[in-house]
């Protein structure tokens, strides 16, 4: 069959061929494919374009460079190891560099976190986390214990364990059904926490619902509840305080395992290397990936609880004791870009740098309320949302303009719905948080 090349001949440089083989995910095909904005290189906090026009990145990637693009000690490190060892398989079999990078996240984590399986992706961490929290409580003698609870607006990936979990229309609609069993929580949002400063104080115990729930199924039911510590990719949702501290207290009084969803919050985005440290509450599982490589090389992982490994471990007869995993959980290159990728913080001292940037970006994004079309601002650490009011017959278009021109315009953004998302790389300096602050400001005005 001759090769469909329809896209070929936009005009655009940088392409040697069509458009149209690939299938590009979260994508409007059809309207990327007619008018293409490709990216050709990067470094520090630029993107350029095959044009050569330089764009300054606002969202580390997706929410994954956060030491900024091309640092060489990751690059090299990852030459080295290609050159040393390709892969090495890891069922049944093993390389140094996975058991070393382990032992260096199980550092990182809060204490009693330190049982690392490795995936590729934040949504495998989290189908991941879901079949431990089954396991576990089928070693412990509770196989009842099979329902699964979100939350409204949550992403936990678009694997079907995820999926089910999470709680954005969108994702859920198009594929019918999915884990049998799960239930959500309310989304933690709240119209009158307007353009509140980090965390919002509340009068409402929105984490009390899951003892609603909890009555409702039983607790005997409920193997775990999953929740992302802020939830980023909705439009960055900030728990307002105690929340955490409630569903943390909730869950252990019920034998319920508690997950957290940090593959957005870890490594540094909150001036911490976890969210549930930032927090001071320790999940019994959490998942992470994007920012474990700096996003160099596909990678994630999940840490658990010591209890949760010993139980399904010491449960099982003689043999595999987890039937679960991935031809490439910790790939030789993956696990030595995440090595050098955790020096590099370690050595910059990135998640301190964070944590100082966190006041001035927080100043910076405030600014703009009072702006044209922006009926919200949120934000905590090195991340933002901005909504803005939608257009009364187009939802989201709105944003996608804003998104188009900025990047037009020199500036990567990243939208979801009427909401701009923010979060640079922790490298970001004051005068680019002011860039790219400033850089919107002037879309709202223009923009209808």
């Amino acid at each position: 069959m001759k090769p469909d090349n329809d896209g070929a001949g936009t005009g655009r440089e940088g392409l040697s061929t069509g458009l149209s083989n690939f299938w590009m995910p979260f994508t409007d095909n059809r309207g990327f494919k007619a008018e293409p904005r490709l990216l050709a290189s990067a470094e520090g906090m630029y993107y350029r374009t095959p044009e050569g026009r330089q764009v300054l990145d606002g969202t580390a990637g997706l929410w994954c460079v956060n030491a900024g693009h091309g640092r060489r000690e990751i690059v090299e490190a990852i030459g080295r190891q290609a050159a040393t060892l390709d892969f090495g398989p890891t069922f049944q079999l093993g390389h140094p560099q996975a058991f070393e990078l382990a032992e260096a996240l199980a550092a990182l984590m809060p204490a009693g976190l330190d049982r690392i399986f490795f995936t590729n992706s934040g949504s495998e961490s989290a189908d991941t986390a879901l079949k431990m929290a089954l396991a576990y409580h089928r070693a412990n003698g509770e196989s009842g214990r099979t329902r699964l609870i979100g939350r409204e607006r949550g992403y936990h990936g678009t694997n079907m364990g995820g999926t089910s979990v999470g709680g954005i229309g969108g994702n859920r609609r198009s594929f019918g059904a999915q884990v049998w069993g799960v239930d959500h929580l309310a989304a933690t949002l709240r119209p009158e926490a307007a353009f509140t400063r980090g965390q919002p104080d509340s009068n409402e115990d929105m984490a009390g619902e899951l003892e609603r729930l909890v009555a409702l199924h039983g607790p005997e039911t409920i193997a775990a509840v999953i929740v992302e510590p802020v939830a980023c990719s909705t439009g960055v949702l900030v728990p307002p305080r105690g929340y955490l501290e409630r569903l943390r207290e909730i869950t252990a009084r019920h034998g319920i395992l508690l997950i957290f969803d940090e593959v957005i919050t870890a490594f540094g985005r909150l001036g911490a290397p976890t969210a549930a440290e930032y927090f001071g509450i320790a999940p019994d599982i959490l998942t992470m990936a994007k920012g474990l490589t700096n996003a160099a090389v596909p990678m994630g992982a999940v840490a658990a609880r010591r209890f949760v490994y010993d139980r399904i471990v010491d449960a099982a007869p003689p043999g595999i004791e987890f039937f679960h995993g991935y031809t490439y959980s910790g790939h030789p290159l993956a696990a030595a870009a995440g090595l050098a990728t955790l020096s590099v913080y370690r050595q910059d001292e990135l998640f301190a740098r964070a944590a100082g940037l966190s006041s001035y970006w927080q100043q910076a994004v405030h600014r703009l309320q009072g702006a044209r079309h922006v009926v919200d601002i949120r934000n905590l650490g090195l991340i933002a949302g901005i909504e803005l009011a939608p257009r009364p017959d187009a939802p989201g278009k709105r944003a996608f303009e804003i998104f188009h021109r900025c990047f037009d315009d020199g500036l990567l953004i990243r939208v979801t719905g009427d909401i701009i998302a923010l979060s640079p790389p922790l490298i970001v300096s004051e005068a680019q948080i002011d860039e790219i602050v400033d850089r919107i400001g002037v879309m709202l005005k223009v923009v209808d």
